[in-house]
């Protein structure tokens, strides 16, 4: 019998396997509230509409560099100019599909198989997916509310001395919890990986979504932080496949022979209106205004119907939430959810394996509308 690879044994992405059963309600004619992916109500701001017309009325879209074009690096490395005050060459810049095609240039082309990678539970499955299926070992820290759900150097120095570690990765502002590393602590894990010879992964893909602290950038803190980042949830561009990193420039050329065989480019389509997407910011800080309503709501009604613990939603757009009042089975809680309230949210089973039976994450990335008519359907369902 034909085999199928062991690598190819990861586990679901359960969010994504709960889009897929809304979708298909959906096609039965059944009408859902999409709580479960981390996908902007919006569309994309009109500069990078006009600027994907412009590309497609000029006809040819081809190939492009493997590091992408050139004008995309350097708007790209002048917004650490003007967001964070760094001085960033655009040579340190790399274009990729998403940051999920980022993270996979990073397991390949700065770790070898057996490394071991830490970061915090709960955290973003696709980490520990994509490790797992590249041979490498996700090392989940627990983390809890005596840290604010946020990793620290101390983690890290207890985990690195039980076994050494190779790779650090954090994101902050935080999936599932919506958590932030204070630029204080974010400056204590860069030192103590630095000094421990670990390489450091900050995952900013959230930066931009920010409602209380302040977002600090890795770059600001050390020269050997790889950085990540996209273009879909600040700036609504999901479909569009498009995001950066900002790489030592040890690793610049050896990521950039990678992408060459792996995927050749970035479509270019999405590389030419991405430029645009800097100039779309009153329209972006119209968004994030009506995802700060979004959550206030949150905060105010999932109590009253019985979610009573929530974690602080520092940023991103999520509400990590407790059903322990209702079920010690978060899994069974999402699929009834959907099937009898059409409420789709993800169970906290996809980000912790320990304590995730106990939690759901409810995102309010969709139209306040949408938001205001899920938690009205949650309440008649759970009375």
């Amino acid at each position: 019998m034909l085999k199928v690879s062991r690598r190819s044994q990861v586990e679901p992405f359960l969010a994504m396997d709960v889009l897929a059963a809304a979708a298909a309600l959906e096609a039965a004619g059944r009408t859902v509230i999409h709580m479960e992916v981390g996908q902007p109500g919006a569309p994309a701001p009109a500069p990078v509409l006009a600027a994907a017309r412009k590309a497609l009325k000029g006809g040819r879209l081809g190939y492009t560099e493997a590091l992408g074009i050139m004008p995309l690096r350097e708007r790209i490395a002048r917004h650490y100019s003007d967001s964070y005050g760094v001085d960033l060459s655009p040579s340190r810049v790399m274009v990729t599909t998403g940051s999920s095609g980022g993270f996979n240039l990073i397991f390949l082309g700065a770790f070898d198989p057996g490394d071991r990678i830490a970061m915090a539970s709960p955290g973003y499955p696709a980490y520990r997916n994509i490790l797992k299926a590249l041979g490498l070992s996700a090392v989940e820290i627990e983390v809890g509310p005596d840290t604010r759900w946020a990793l620290t150097a101390e983690h890290v120095e207890r985990a690195h001395e039980e076994s050494p570690l190779a790779g650090v990765l954090v994101a902050s502002p935080a999936n599932p919890t919506g958590t932030m590393t204070s630029p204080e602590e974010l400056k204590h894990l860069v030192e103590i990986c630095d000094a421990l010879g670990i390489r450091f992964i900050s995952d900013e893909i959230y930066h931009g979504l920010v409602y209380a602290g302040r977002a600090e950038t890795a770059l600001r803190l050390g020269e050997h932080a790889i950085v990540v980042n996209s273009f879909s949830k600040y700036y609504c561009m999901t479909g569009w496949r498009v995001g950066w990193l900002v790489l030592p420039e040890d690793l610049v050329r050896p990521f950039e022979r990678l992408s060459q065989s792996l995927y050749i480019s970035v479509p270019e389509l999405s590389q030419s209106a991405a430029i645009a997407a800097f100039d779309g910011t009153p329209e972006l800080e119209a968004v994030k205004a009506g995802y700060m309503r979004n959550r206030k709501a949150l905060l105010k009604r999932l109590p009253e119907i019985g979610f009573d613990e929530l974690l602080p939603v520092d940023g991103a757009f999520y509400v990590y939430a407790s059903v322990a009042r209702f079920t010690n089975d978060a899994h069974d809680f999402a699929t009834r959810m959907l099937h009898e309230a059409g409420v789709a949210a993800t169970p906290g089973t996809d980000f912790d394996h320990t304590r995730g039976h106990r939690y759901m994450r409810f995102s309010f990335a969709g139209t306040e509308e949408a938001i205001t008519k899920g938690i009205e359907r949650l309440a008649h369902w759970l009375k």
